[in-house]
């Protein structure tokens, strides 16, 4: 086992402390770039991350449409401009690892001496410039390849001796096929993948051809969150961030092992971004990972926090849930089921509560949500802890 640095596997105090000194930094460097991004609050130490505001896509959209491209704030260094779906802008730099992805390459056992075909695309979207930079940073050499073009990617392959790969999960599959219907044999035998679903009948898929193929988790905007070191293990947070995992709608952690929001706190100074709400569901592990690194693991994505639903032609979304839990101090979870009885929606409220009293609670849900439902109570730590604060049971019938 090699790995990247000696931050692999510093112990966790030693980690928190020095997160805590660069989170400071990043405070003061939002704060001198956009003066009202975050409030006056005093920080001293890490659990004390959870009182300042989450920050949304919605928000970073509305200050680019006051001043583009980035809204005025966080950026240094730029020497790329990416546009993701919204549309959002997203800086980048060619510094060294700047998207964080030499830790996951090193993990998959890419450098020195590897060739490694990125299928990444290159065009608006930042994925293959972020694993060009990570691969650059470990020594290997890069074949620029994109997406599509299956025969000119095999016969690219084989020309340049193609030892490792990446891209999407399922595109390598399609390669290695168009090489056996070619009569070419290829020599990869490394695949670092993401973007998709690495399924456990397509890795098996590849470990019997001799490749082994790890994933990672990531964002346009944040880069790399966290990676596999070994399949079905978790995949460990990155060293140049901090990862909370809160419930869907508020800023406020679950507790450990239940499933909620991933909200990321990037320490790269260019470009400091402040608890980003990334929209994705996950959950910490409870354990170190066989491997040796120290950092807090994670299961990967398990879905989206976006769970906004529209029920009666109303939207109801995470905020007005967690809106109708700090309202009164009795509850301590609430979950919105839309269902269908008929040809109509229905709505049904469950609220996890030591005391109270239904009808009051179905006042505020009709004030809060726009909708009436059935508030039904229920004992403390009986609603599931999967993450999910509206639950949609319809059906329909084609």
């Amino acid at each position: 086992m090699t790995y990247y640095d000696d931050l692999e596997t510093r112990s966790q105090e030693a980690r928190e402390a020095a997160q805590f000194t660069a989170l400071l930094d990043q405070i003061a460097r939002v704060k001198s770039a956009q003066s009202n991004a975050l409030p006056d609050i005093t920080l001293t130490s890490l659990a004390d991350l959870a009182k300042l505001p989450v920050l949304r896509k919605s928000d970073l959209s509305d200050w680019q449409k006051q001043q583009p491209p980035f809204g005025g704030m966080f950026t240094a260094n730029v020497s790329h401009v990416f546009q993701s779906p919204g549309p959002i802008y997203e800086p980048g730099s060619m510094g060294h690892d700047w998207w964080r992805f030499a830790r996951f390459l090193n993990a998959a056992g890419i450098g020195k001496g590897d060739v490694i075909q990125n299928c990444f695309g290159y065009h608006l979207t930042p994925a293959g410039t972020m694993f060009e930079n990570g691969a650059r940073a470990v020594g290997a050499v890069v074949l620029p390849a994109g997406t599509g073009q299956t025969e000119l990617q095999v016969r690219a392959a084989a020309d340049v001796g193609t030892t490792a790969y990446a891209g999407t999960p399922d595109y390598l599959k399609v390669i290695l096929e168009k090489a056996d219907e070619m009569g070419i044999t290829l020599k990869i035998s490394k695949a670092a993948v993401s973007g998709g679903a690495l399924f456990p009948t397509l890795r098996q898929w590849y470990a019997d051809r001799g490749i082994t193929c790890l994933q990672a988790y990531a964002t346009a905007d944040l880069g790399n969150i966290a990676y596999e070191t070994t399949p079905n293990e978790g995949l460990i947070v990155d060293e140049g961030l901090i990862v909370e995992i809160v419930t869907p709608g508020t800023g406020d952690p679950v507790a450990p092992g239940e499933v909620g929001e991933v909200v990321v706190t990037s320490l790269n100074p260019d470009y400091p971004l402040i608890r980003f709400a990334t929209g994705d569901l996950s959950a910490v592990m409870d354990g170190a990972s066989p491997c040796g690194r120290t950092n807090m693991r994670i299961k990967g994505w398990m879905g989206r926090a976006d769970q906004t639903t529209k029920i009666k032609g109303m939207f109801v979304r995470p905020e007005q849930v967690a809106q109708l839990v700090a309202r009164h101090a009795e509850i301590d979870r609430a979950r919105v089921i839309a269902d269908r009885d008929g040809e109509s929606d229905v709505m049904a409220v469950q609220l996890e509560c030591s005391a109270g009293d239904a009808n009051m609670f179905a006042a505020s849900v009709r004030e809060i949500l726009k909708l009436k439902g059935d508030v039904t109570l229920h004992a403390p730590g009986s609603l599931p802890r999967d993450g999910l604060v509206i639950e949609d049971r319809r059906t329909y019938d084609t």
